[in-house]
């Protein structure tokens, strides 16, 4: 390595760039598969334990219900009955609001508050999660089955599929878990969620004017416009009876929602609000009979648990593809939801909660769900708030929801013969408006702007176009921004901060300054086929433009480059060749290219492409205080050659 002067950057530089350890192909590629699939090494605790242990802990992970219940109190116990309790009060009537907006019959909602529960009580790692049907999948669902199938020309072939893409979403989210490919869901950036969920909320909220309005015929689509126009080209069909019924309970909802806001220990109202609504509004009908005068009734509902539908799953090549389509992409959906609402309330207890094992959670009790008559689950935002503010222990809540809801299928479903389908409207739509998060979108507007692009692409995507559209708008803008990411690196001018050895952007300090003679270029991004050609055309503009500065301002002109790959972690073939053409472009100009502490996978693909035998070890340096220094040395040596040269001229001369 070149010297350094003993003045303003040290003194001479003693440590080198050394090549990393040499290391098996097998063992690299081990290594990285490791960190891909098992950042978590969930396998560690199993290092250096006896057979029975390793039995024992290989069944704690998959049922986490095995760790935590033997530690289980009577104090707990009391804590999730009343939790339990409070979110079967609120998820008996979403169940059947929820169902209804799938298109599907409203004792599905029941069925699907009972089964997956118990699943998910005995395999989920969350203690706050509470499982049901969520409004955002329902609408998906119900939209993407029903653009091909009619639900009320053929309900038996649209229930069947329901179940089949239910099956699809839950064999999906048990993959990714099984096979640790949870990272996939971190395609869904914040800025896309919250985009898509208040676009879904708006698109679910216009639907209900069905119900609101009790209108008999609707449009399909979710499109705003096409809402509208099913709205107001059939005014003359408005039922101002079901209007005004709609709305006085929406207003109720609404007002117990802020009184739980105002207060946090009123959280029971707000999560009771729904089942009063609905055993309030049913007294009313029963005893006014106003279903006579166009208000629409639940009607029957069949009474006893869930019966089976492992032979109604539909695997007809005519619709298939449309069910695993619908599975795949409501899977995701619950997945997102579930997992960012679950790790949200375990950030507020302290508790960790693992990704792929959420997944597999939540593949099993959809599968399981499936075969019971259930359709898609997950772990809904508003019924998690309140199992958490009721004061869950453990998921024991989950299970004793789940028997509220056997209690309520096994004797109580003729009580909701009665209940109007306006007030499921209104609870759907007060449950909605607190999914439209515009805080949110205000704050990506202050902070990033292209999240906010990316936010509202979601969002008009959703709401003037469809859920899948507005879906594939938002995750292309984020995948696209990754890509601009790669493809277009930052590349920095770096310069000396006064009174120190430290080089920081001159653009972010303004009292660095640049050293005469060196440029000195960060390059903050691995280097590959995707940005090498970037990466060059910069790199020699850079040059060009500090020559032409230097020449401007009658300054030393340029001799160094230095290359700061501190950040470059990885680089390919096609970065070395870029590097290799750029250090012959450099030596053309008269100048000489100098590199700063490349990772050890950059040593290593360096040295096994000769790029280092080109450029010389000598040239490499460990930090850029050492380059500059060997920088300054070198110029000071030139120096004093070239005064020594003139003197020998002038005394030959005389």
């Amino acid at each position: 390595m070149g010297n350094a002067d003993d003045g303003k950057y040290g003194s001479a530089a003693s440590h080198r760039v050394t090549l990393p350890p040499p290391q098996p192909f097998v063992t690299s590629l081990k290594n990285t598969l490791k960190e891909t699939l098992f950042p978590d090494d969930p396998l560690r605790q199993f290092k250096n334990q006896p057979v029975r242990r390793k039995v024992v802990l290989g069944l704690q992970y998959l049922f986490p219900i095995l760790e935590w219940a033997p530690r289980y109190t009577l104090d707990s116990f009391k804590s999730d009955l009343i939790a339990g309790i409070t979110i079967a009060s609120l998820a008996i009537p979403q169940g059947i609001s929820y169902a209804k907006l799938a298109n599907l019959p409203p004792i599905l909602g029941l069925y699907s508050s009972f089964v997956p529960p118990l699943v998910y009580a005995m395999m989920g790692s969350s203690r706050d999660l509470a499982v049901g049907t969520v409004a955002v999948g329902s609408l998906l669902m119900g939209s993407m089955l029903g653009s091909v199938v009619n639900a009320s020309e053929e309900p038996k072939l649209y229930l069947h599929l329901a179940f089949t893409a239910t099956f699809a979403a839950g064999l999906f989210e048990a993959a990714l878990g099984i096979f640790r490919l949870g990272f996939i869901v971190d395609f869904l950036s914040h800025a896309t969620i919250v985009g898509f969920m208040s676009g879904a909320a708006t698109v679910v909220c216009l639907q209900q004017l069905k119900g609101l309005l009790g209108l008999d015929h609707f449009t399909h689509a979710t499109d705003v416009l096409s809402v509208m126009h099913s709205v107001f080209t059939q005014t003359h069909k408005w039922r101002w009876e079901s209007a005004v019924l709609g709305c006085v309970f929406l207003f109720y909802l609404m007002l117990a929602r802020y009184l739980s806001k105002r207060k946090a220990k009123l959280f029971w109202i707000s999560a009771m609000a729904p089942l009063t609504s609905v055993i309030m509004a049913t007294i009313f009908v029963y005893f006014t009979h106003v279903e006579k005068h166009g208000v629409q009734v639940i009607g029957e509902l069949k009474k006893g648990i869930n019966p089976s539908s492992v032979m109604d799953f539909n695997f007809d090549s005519k619709y298939l593809p449309l069910a695993i389509k619908t599975g795949i992409v409501t899977g995701i959906i619950a997945l997102a939801e579930g997992i960012a609402v679950g790790r949200s309330f375990a950030m507020f207890k302290n508790y960790h909660i693992d990704g792929n094992k959420e997944m597999i959670a939540f593949g099993m009790m959809n599968i399981a769900g499936s075969c019971t008559s259930c359709y898609l689950t997950a772990g809904p935002f508003s019924r998690s708030a309140v199992n958490f503010n009721a004061g869950c222990k453990t998921a024991v809540s989950n299970i004793v929801m789940a028997l509220a809801v056997m209690i309520t299928l096994l004797f109580l479903t003729p009580l909701f013969h009665y209940t109007p389908i306006v007030v499921l409207s209104s609870i759907i739509i007060a449950a909605m408006l607190g999914l439209i998060d515009y805080q949110a979108a205000i704050h990506l507007w202050h902070v990033d702007k292209f999240d906010f692009l990316v936010c509202i692409t979601a969002y008009v995507g959703v709401v003037f176009a469809s859920i899948e559209v507005g879906l594939v708008l938002a995750i292309g803008l984020s995948i696209m921004r990754i890509l601009l990411f790669v493809a277009r690196p930052k590349t920095l001018v770096l310069g000396n901060i006064p009174d120190s050895k430290v080089f920081r952007n001159v653009d972010h300090y303004q009292n660095a300054t640049i050293v005469p003679g060196i440029i000195i270029l960060e390059i903050d991004s691995p280097i590959y086929f995707a940005n090498s050609n970037y990466l060059r055309e910069r790199i020699l503009r850079w040059i060009d433009e500090e020559e032409g500065r230097l020449k401007s301002l009658g300054e030393t002109s340029l001799q160094y480059v230095v290359l700061d790959m501190s950040a470059v972690g990885n680089i390919d073939t096609s970065g070395i060749s870029m590097l290799d053409e750029v250090k012959k472009i450099i030596d053309r100009r008269g100048l000489k290219l100098m590199m700063v502490n490349p990772g050890a996978e950059v040593m290593k693909k360096l040295n096994k492409s000769k790029f280092l035998e080109t450029i010389g070890q000598e040239w490499i340096f460990l930090t850029v205080g050492e380059a500059v220094g060997a920088c300054n040395y070198m110029l000071h040596s030139c120096t004093q050659q070239m005064n020594a040269h003139e003197t020998d001229k002038q005394y030959n001369n005389v």
